[in-house]
């Protein structure tokens, strides 16, 4: 699969799903295992939901990555 995910975006959702995952345990709240999307999304550098709408925030160098 090809990459839409580019740095800063990575950044932003491996941090996002950090804070809620974090937030989660503190409140111990269920909720917390909604961090894990974007976490994964992060790390695996592919949304799903932008390949449905044909969004990429990935620079075209790294693409092929």
């Amino acid at each position: 699969m090809r990459c839409n995910v580019g740095t800063t975006d990575r950044l932003l959702r491996i941090v996002l799903g950090l804070v809620i995952i974090l937030a989660g345990l503190y409140f111990q709240s269920w909720w917390g295992l909604i961090g894990l999307i974007p976490l994964v999304t992060g790390a695996l550098r592919l949304c799903p939901l932008y390949s449905v709408l044909g969004l990429s925030t990935c620079k075209t160098e790294e693409q092929s990555a």
